[in-house]
């Protein structure tokens, strides 16, 4: 083989090798652009990542907050992080550690009794039922220098929950109430929203106490959004360690259930101080009431909020009592009471088999509104009860069972409504009883002014406010801290040469997508120190449930 051959094959392998590693080279960025190109479809029309920014759908959805556990009963709860009130921009979640704002523990009341002002120095006595039910403010102030009164403890502020929204659903089926929705916020189109789906175009929405009506009927809300709207009153789970010591709605811890006349309930057993233990005759009735005077009352406060308008906030009557039962006989009763604007329903379960609601009004004679028979568990065993009334409708579960009373879905179904009437809860039983697990919850209450007493009353409050074509209305679940329909002052921006779209509502060509799943809650720190919550939050992973287009 001649040299001259040699030559010429290696230089043929090394001009192939190099052809093909411009092709791979080629490849990989084809592959690349190809990757970006569906990535940015995909992000464009299919799903897109939002971080929420602020706290007007809590605590379905969270903006940046403090993460808390109270330090008396242990119940965790979250308090919004607002920037404003620290001296920060719009939007902002600093790194490290910040002054904690004064909060309440929504399940003992527990909140601080005493501060000093770091502005002036003066010891101020926390009293959140006395602040200014007009200021604006998501914090307690100093009375002297109106300064935001801090507990003095610091703590890291989370991150607001990271969502998956699904674009461009609305442009293949409709909108579905109760839907939690992105959307462009119609006189600043640049900015996204995001609040629950409320009214439908063609139809006429108002709220009455609290409750959402569509064209004069009460409308219900699916079972798993319900679920995940029902706030803590009271958990009897969660007691506090040191009932001495501290601020409990302006007073020392006390069990907030109380026997009423001769009832022999034993409700405050030191070994056993979450359990209500009743050893009485079969016939004898005895009745546990929820004082609101000891315990957290049936207003509308949220957690989440500032503490400076809790006593302005209105009742809200729609409550659920839950709690596991177990009978040593067969011969005891226990039931549930719940009040509503002054009417008494009793729902409990018989030593015949029998589960029975009725209602009393004005102290008269009961009146059965339905019964059903079903099998007892033996004795010894445990069955959860659960009795709720909420929007207009009775639920009474035990075990496995369900009896249901529709009230009826106009104004008055439940009786004429009587907002200044505290609703009152009960719990009665007979014979060898051991209650656990008690807890009270009441439902989401839509509120119609915007900033506690100050008689400021939004859209679809006073009248009934009906959408056009193509028009819908959004609310947000933290009802008293939400800039939504009821309160835009301003007609949202068309397109150049279109009119104005209507102030309170939503076109339905700014509608973004549906909000799917939460992929990122507030992760956690490795370390104190550490800037970023880097350690995902995997058991609030979550869906988003949406609704129906019915009106249950």
């Amino acid at each position: 083989m001649s040299p001259k051959k040699i030559d010429k094959s290696s230089f043929d392998k090394q001009n192939r090798k190099s052809k093909n590693r411009a092709a791979e080279i080629a490849n990989t960025f084809e592959w690349l652009i190809t990757a970006f190109i569906l990535a940015f479809v995909f992000r464009a029309f299919v799903m897109e990542a939002f971080r929420i920014p602020t706290g007007s759908m809590a605590d379905t959805l969270m903006g940046a907050h403090f993460r808390l556990a109270c330090r008396q009963c242990g119940y965790k709860y979250n308090y919004g992080f607002v920037p404003s009130e620290f001296r920060l921009p719009d939007d902002t979640v600093p790194a490290g550690n910040v002054p904690l704002p004064v909060t309440r523990c929504p399940n003992c009341g527990r909140y601080p009794s005493q501060l000093k002002c770091r502005a002036c120095g003066i010891a101020v006595r926390m009293n959140w039922q006395q602040n200014d039910p007009n200021s604006n403010s998501r914090t307690a102030r100093c009375q002297r220098c109106r300064r935001p009164l801090m507990t003095g403890e610091e703590m890291p502020v989370a991150n607001g929950d990271r969502i998956l929204v699904l674009k461009c659903i609305y442009q293949f089926i409709e909108p579905k109430r109760w839907d939690v929705i992105v959307f462009k916020n119609p006189p600043e189109p640049t900015i996204n929203y995001i609040k629950r789906l409320i009214g439908l175009p063609g139809e006429s929405i108002q709220i009455i106490d609290g409750d959402i009506y569509v064209d004069g009927q009460i409308c219900r809300k699916p079972p798993k959004i319900q679920n995940e709207l029902l706030m803590p009153v009271y958990d009897n789970d969660y007691q506090p360690v040191r009932p001495d010591d501290g601020s409990f709605n302006g007073h020392l811890w006390q069990q907030p259930f109380k026997n009423v006349g001769d009832s022999k309930w034993v409700i405050a057993d030191s070994s056993s101080p979450t359990i209500f233990r009743l050893d009485s005759p079969a016939d004898q009735i005895n009745t546990l009431v929820y004082d609101t005077s000891i315990g957290n009352n049936f207003k509308a406060t949220y957690a989440y909020d500032n503490i400076n308008t809790y006593s302005y906030m209105p009742n809200c009557s729609d409550l659920m009592v839950r709690f596991e039962s177990r009978s040593a006989d067969s011969q005891g009763s226990i039931g549930v009471a719940l009040s509503k604007y002054g009417t008494n329903y009793k729902a409990w379960i018989k030593a015949s088999g029998e589960m029975v609601i009725t209602k009393n009004k004005d102290g008269g004679q009961d009146e059965e509104l339905d019964r059903k028979s079903i099998d007892l568990p033996a004795a010894g065993k445990t069955a959860p009860v659960k009795f709720a009334n909420i929007d207009h409708r009775l639920i009474f579960e035990y075990g496995g069972e369900k009896l249901t009373v529709d009230l009826g879905r106009d104004q008055e179904g439940a009786g004429k409504i009587a907002e200044d009437i505290e609703p009152r809860v009960e719990i009665f039983g007979s014979g060898k009883l051991t209650l656990s697990h008690i807890s009270i919850f009441r439902d989401i209450h839509y509120t119609k002014e915007k900033y506690a007493n100050s008689y400021e009353h939004g859209r679809a409050i006073e009248n009934p406010f009906v959408l056009g074509k193509d028009e819908f209305f959004v609310l947000g679940d933290n009802s008293p801290n939400s800039e939504d329909g009821r309160w835009w002052n301003r007609a949202g921006v068309a397109n150049k040469g279109l009119p104005e779209y209507r102030e309170g509502t939503v076109p339905r060509n700014y509608l973004v997508g549906k909000a799917l799943f939460v992929y990122w809650p507030s992760g956690f720190k490795p370390f104190a120190d550490f800037p970023l919550g880097i350690i995902p939050n995997i058991g609030r992973m979550r869906l988003i449930y949406g609704g129906s287009n019915g009106t249950e």
